[in-house]
């Protein structure tokens, strides 16, 4: 259950990194269609359908995929952003 807890964690954060790599002016050009296509995937028919299935894909499948769409930015980006999210909670819990 730790583990789950962690992985939504990672969620959280990975979330915030691809918000702000989707407004960066040197992101990849792939980004925005798989963003698009894992937003199309979490929200699937077949999750209403089968809730079982689509539980599993929302809890599991989809932060791992969130997740691997993050780390195949482009280090200087991820970087930028990265800094930018540290600036932010620094500016916001003085």
């Amino acid at each position: 259950m730790m583990r789950l807890f962690r992985l939504w964690r990672l969620c959280a954060h990975d979330l915030q990194l691809m918000w702000l790599a989707l407004r960066h002016p040197g992101r990849p050009i792939w980004l925005l269609p798989a963003a698009v296509l894992l937003g199309l995937y979490a929200i699937d028919p077949l999750n209403f359908a089968i809730p079982a299935l689509g539980f599993i894909d929302e809890l599991v499948l989809v932060p791992l995929i969130l997740h691997g769409l993050v780390m195949l930015l482009p280090a200087g980006i991820r970087g930028d952003l990265e800094n930018s999210i540290a600036a932010r909670r620094r500016a916001t819990h003085f």
